[in-house]
């Protein structure tokens, strides 16, 4: 596996700067937005779906009977709700490609 860097909220204001001509103040205040939009309706319950890019989806876990692998005491793990990501057909491809 190969291992770069971080994309950051900076790098992703840089990009909008560069491509966009919008000041680096204007880019980053765009990108907050964008992420804090994502935020609020996570939040809500919602998913969060970007075209060709992928899905950010909610699960609700159930509780369920857990168990500490190095005592083998049994652990109830409390239900909560989860986050995962979809990758979609077309990022999995590009993906695959490179």
């Amino acid at each position: 596996m190969r291992s770069v860097g971080t994309l950051t909220r900076a790098d992703f204001a840089e990009t909008i700067n560069r491509k966009m001509g919008l000041s680096r103040a204007e880019s980053l205040d765009l990108v907050e937005s964008i992420l804090n939009t994502m935020v609020d309706a996570l939040d809500n319950g919602e998913n969060v779906k970007i075209s060709g890019f992928g899905s950010f989806v909610l699960r609700d876990k159930n509780e369920r009977v857990g168990r500490n692998p190095k005592t083998g005491v049994e652990v109830p793990i409390t239900p909560r709700r989860v986050l995962t990501f979809r990758a979609s057909q077309l990022l999995k491809e590009r993906i695959a490609q490179s």
